[in-house]
């Protein structure tokens, strides 16, 4: 077939796509990028196997979507190609606003502007490209005069991208305990007044799913490692955007560069400069830079980025309770006395906060469990093993992170 093309996913096995509107999706520069962004970011300093891109979950969460509509359609849910084809070319482009290691980057180079934001951005610019054949999916998206259970399955508290990142997640970790059976809750699926349902007899599939959600979290996603890594790579930036700013050169990608000596925010991140700039950078633009600071004239620079290259991390100490300020005293007059850090100085050294995580929302965009035609309730109602009021907590904790040496 001309223009078919067959990818051989280690996680769902071959991926088939026939259709042309979704092979320019692929081959778009934009969807390419993200093969140089991973998927979990710092998180292979844990797992070394996590070196997964988001370019290989855009694929596998439109593999599920294209299951998940074929599983729809044959129990007589009435789905058009073209609803079809704009929801799988949803899929592929739900992550195109990520930039490298993802959040840092909002925190830091960018102000105010989400990945999210950003990913609209970028599909409202493919779509005049397009001359208007993604703006089906862009509604879809968005959830805009569109059968809500097709949004639902692109977002929602059991759509496919959780269903994608989770199993690949899982797999590429080695995190067994976030292994879900994808395969088994898509054919558990079906439609009850316009809303995603899951027949009953998926229900132990859903508990699964759930726990699995929370295990990753805090195994993966959270680990305390990757928390420290992060924090570290966020105040590397963020110290590098104030010498920039200040007029100091430093090394950078011409793309990484413009975000470094420029103030980019919501408004004027829309810019076709800023698109183009954005929409080079990926993860390497970010470690050839950290790498080549470590022989910054700026002591601080230099060294929070040659204790990042090497894996040499601050120590952090995580608590369910906010640590004490007495506490916090004593490591700034430590860090101060042990590493000579003048006090406004300190926050690249002394690094707080919290993080937190919620396993599922009660009440809100429901998992909906549905036991016959009349008779449709919540996965918190419906499964007798789970406390699913528990899981809709909010899970906070605190971190302090300083260098190991005020430890000594």
């Amino acid at each position: 077939m001309k223009g078919h093309k067959i990818i051989n996913d280690p996680v769902h096995g071959f991926i088939n796509i026939d259709d042309e509107l979704l092979l320019r999706i692929v081959d778009h520069s934009w969807i390419q990028r993200l093969r140089s962004i991973r998927q979990l970011g710092m998180t292979n300093l844990v797992y070394p196997g996590a070196q997964h891109t988001r370019y290989a979950h855009a694929l596998g969460a439109m593999h599920l979507m294209e299951t998940a509509i074929q599983t729809l359609t044959n129990k007589g849910v009435i789905i058009s190609e073209e609803e079809a084809r704009a929801c799988k070319a949803a899929m592929l482009m739900h992550d195109i606003g990520h930039g490298p290691f993802s959040h840092v980057l909002e925190c830091t180079i960018v102000k105010d502007v989400s990945h999210e934001d950003i990913s609209l951005i970028l599909m409202e610019r493919m779509n005049k490209e397009f001359d208007g054949a993604l703006q089906l999916a862009i509604d879809i998206f968005k959830g805009n005069n569109c059968k809500r259970f097709l949004h639902q399955l692109i977002s929602s508290q059991l759509d496919t991208d959780r269903m994608d990142y989770l199993k690949r997640d899982s797999f590429y970790s080695g995190v067994i305990e976030g292994s879900i059976g994808s395969e088994r809750i898509i054919k558990m699926l079906n439609v009850a007044n316009d809303e995603l349902v899951v027949e009953a007899k998926g229900i132990y599939s859903i508990e699964n799913f759930l726990i699995a959600r929370r295990l990753m979290y805090w195994q993966v996603y959270l680990h305390k490692t990757v928390i420290v890594a992060e924090r570290m790579l966020i105040k590397i930036l963020t110290r590098a955007k104030e010498l920039a700013m200040s007029g100091k050169e430093l090394f950078a990608s011409p793309a990484l560069h413009y975000f470094l000596y420029n103030d980019i925010n919501a408004e004027s991140f829309k810019s076709d400069e800023s698109i183009s700039k954005f929409t080079l950078l990926d993860d390497s633009d970010i470690l050839t830079s950290v790498k080549t600071w470590i022989s910054s004239n700026d002591q601080t620079l230099s060294h929070l980025s040659k204790a990042f290259t090497n894996r040499d991390l601050f120590k952090i100490e995580i608590s369910r309770q906010p640590f004490a300020p007495h506490r916090i005293q004593l490591l700034k007059e430590a860090i101060s006395k042990k590493m000579n850090i003048a006090p406004d100085e300190m926050e690249y050294f002394l690094l707080s906060g919290q993080v937190s995580s919620k396993t599922y929302t009660v009440g809100y965009d429901r998992i909906n469990i549905m036991f016959s035609p009349t008779y449709i309730c919540d996965i918190s109602e419906a499964s007798d093993m789970l406390n699913l009021q528990a899981l809709g907590n909010v899970d906070r904790r605190f971190y302090i992170c300083y260098p190991k040496e005020v430890d000594e």
